[in-house]
């Protein structure tokens, strides 16, 4: 990253990769990198004071350096984003029906009536009350948890090969944390879609991931299958993440 003409590294030597139908778990304390990670992958940091080195490849094509219009249509059809804050996802002056169409549209040759019938069947999927009613309605009047099952639903419905899910249930109850993780299971396994879980809950990557990649200051200082990881942690940092956890638990 460029600051004052110099240049500045945020992360470094990373190397991972995504299988289809499994989930990598990216962990790490906040300021790790793992946010920064999911937006280089996904071209949205700014070219004019970021440069990204290296290789970053979706089903043998190169993302690295594609233009933005290129990556628009890469972006939720081939990659879909998760966000933290479902609210940042929409856009307030449209009703959550013309935001989910219209992405669907964009990404298909399906008309608005069949874009329409494939969004209310999603939402449905997604246990989401009275859904043709739900199209009908605002960001603002739904709650966080409704919204997130929404962003969940959109990427459902266009079958991503990958899905980048970052930070998924820091703002959700435990009931709705365990209805997210449940959909975001079930896409795993019926669309063979492979998932990045970028998560500071160990316990949702212990349940979720298949494998896990540990960073620290901008760098993987772990990189293991998840029962390995949590059974014989190899890195001091590693090892420091867990015992938090442990200790977090006993003085719940």
């Amino acid at each position: 990253m460029k600051t004052n003409n110099n240049y500045i590294t945020i992360v470094q030597n990373l190397n991972f990769n995504l299988y289809s139908g499994r989930v990598l778990g990216l962990v790490g304390e906040s300021g790790s990198g793992k946010t920064i990670t999911s937006m280089a992958i996904l071209q949205l940091l700014d070219k004019k004071t970021t440069t990204i080195f290296g290789s970053v490849t979706l089903q043998g094509r190169e993302l690295n350096g594609l233009g933005e219009k290129e990556m628009r249509k890469i972006r939720g059809k081939d990659i879909a984003f998760i966000m933290q804050n479902p609210m940042n996802a929409f856009t307030p002056v449209f009703t959550i029906g013309h935001q989910l169409i219209e992405t669907i549209r964009s990404h298909t040759q399906l008309s608005k009536k069949q874009a329409r019938e494939l969004a209310i069947e999603a939402l449905q999927q997604l246990n989401l009350p009275n859904p043709a009613n739900l199209l009908k309605m605002y960001p603002f009047q739904l709650s966080g948890g409704m919204l997130q099952r929404v962003m969940i639903a959109t990427a459902a419905c266009l079958h991503p090969a990958v899905i980048i899910a970052d930070e998924l249930t820091t703002a959700l109850d435990v009931n709705n944390q365990k209805k997210v993780l449940h959909h975001l299971e079930h896409i795993r396994a019926e669309y063979g879609s492979a998932i990045l879980l970028i998560s500071h809950d160990l316990g949702v990557i212990s349940e979720m991931a298949d494998e896990v990649v540990v960073m620290q200051k901008g760098k993987i200082v772990e990189h293991a299958d998840v029962i390995q990881l949590f059974n014989e942690p190899k890195s001091d940092y590693t090892k420091r993440l867990l015992n938090a956890r442990t200790i977090f638990h006993l003085h719940e």
